[in-house]
């Protein structure tokens, strides 16, 4: 192998430069196909990018089933006073106070409470007085004309609700009254 020559050269010496042997029609055709290509394939990004738009076009208007609603968006309740979707519930619904001073949800519930206090409240399905002003209740409870228990049998009942277990008696009897 080492005594083999290579005969094959394509240098001329007895020529002053190196002769060109590069193929130039290769080179047009190769750039001609890159060109063509290329325009080949923005045509067809063209349109598969028509066809996405049309989809969501077409997608627009239905939201998906997982798709979370704003209210689902917003954080878990207490928010901060700067949080979106911060307020308070009332008896009318929901108060928004997004873009409100600090001091407006103290003042809000203090108007509820002022109703509350002036007015009492009621439940909403019965009807029933669940709270109502103290001199209201005074009123009312001295209309029912309440009969007091007297007697024997009062007295016992009284002296058995001052007495109270002890851990003397191992929780077994009521031992020692309440003074």
């Amino acid at each position: 192998m080492g005594s083999t020559k290579h005969e094959k050269s394509f240098v001329d010496f007895e020529q002053p430069y190196e002769q060109n042997i590069i193929g130039l029609k290769g080179v047009f055709y190769f750039g001609i196909g890159l060109v063509l290509l290329i325009i080949i394939t923005f045509a067809l990004m063209w349109a598969l990018l028509n066809v996405l738009k049309e989809d969501a076009a077409a997608d627009k208007g239905t939201s998906g089933p997982m798709a979370m609603t704003e209210i689902e968006r917003l954080p878990p309740e207490p928010r901060l006073q700067v949080a979106p979707g911060f307020g308070v519930e009332s008896p009318d619904g929901r108060v928004n106070m997004e873009l409100k001073a600090p001091q407006a949800e103290y003042r809000e519930l203090k108007k509820q409470w002022a109703l509350v206090w002036e007015h009492g409240s009621k439940d909403a399905r019965t009807g029933a007085v669940s709270s109502m002003p103290i001199d209201m209740a005074k009123e009312k409870f001295l209309e029912e004309a309440v009969k007091a228990r007297s007697g024997e049998e009062a007295e016992q009942k009284a002296l058995r609700s001052k007495m109270y277990f002890t851990d003397a008696s191992s929780g077994r009897r009521a031992a020692e009254k309440r003074r």
